[in-house]
């Protein structure tokens, strides 16, 4: 069973969501992502590996062959969570030094080519991973695996563009929720909403249908528009 996908991002008027190049400074018109990301009550929340970064505390695991060989199957640290912190990590490159980002255990996605004494490294840590795919992730399956594994119905997927992007093409994204704050950014380089690897041409996600559901004023400007996507 597929859960529930919903695209939550902040973004300004110009569609960019790197606040500190958008003006004016972002802190003056305020930041609902967290409010709103609370109002969607999702079972779990999933960004790519650029944006699950930023969460990590170390910038490498030990260089040391793993203890033993590691079968490619999920395992899972803890299964008593309210919600849970889903990081797209293909080829094992994120180092945690954490189990939780705010209080919300870490799930990481791989691919099975990552090497045994990275699963070493996050068992040890309490981190839990699951696998998406022998050389790339295939997302349809991966969401297929979170409500398997961890019962995920209503999952908030939160970037980067570049994650974003991939959902949407693949036609996995059923609803949109995107504030509009009254800042722009106005160059190039930013990233926006939905990103993808390259540059590309032409239709590049299946979506034949969006219809507003929901759309409300918030404090300082700010617009917040909610939509049910079809996909073909």
């Amino acid at each position: 069973m597929k859960p529930h996908v919903i695209c939550h991002m902040v973004a300004s008027v110009d569609g960019r969501t790197w606040q500190s190049r958008q003006r004016p400074a972002r802190e003056k018109s305020g930041n609902p992502f967290e409010t709103l990301h609370e109002k969607l009550e999702g079972d779990a929340w999933l960004v790519g590996r650029v944006t699950g970064r930023e969460f990590a505390r170390k910038d490498a695991y030990p260089v040391k062959p793993a203890s033993q060989t590691y079968p490619r199957t999920p395992w899972i640290a803890r299964r008593d969570a309210g919600a849970w912190g889903i990081v797209l990590d293909a080829r094992g490159k994120i180092a945690w030094g954490r189990s939780d980002i705010g209080g919300d255990p870490i799930v990481v996605v791989l691919t099975e080519q990552v090497p045994d004494a990275h699963l070493e490294a996050l068992r040890g840590e309490g981190v839990s991973y699951l696998f998406a795919g022998k050389q790339e992730l295939d997302l349809a399956q991966l969401l297929e695996i979170l409500n398997k594994e961890l019962g995920i119905k209503r999952l908030l997927l939160e970037g980067g563009g570049k994650a974003n992007g991939s959902f949407l093409r693949a036609g996995l994204v059923d609803e949109i929720s995107l504030a509009i704050v009254p800042t722009v950014d106005g160059a190039k380089g930013a990233p926006h909403v939905f990103d993808s690897e390259a540059e590309m041409a032409g239709p590049t996600a299946p979506v034949t249908g969006m219809t507003l559901k929901e759309c409300q004023m918030l404090d300082g400007g700010a617009v917040w528009l909610r939509y049910d996507v079809k996909n073909g």
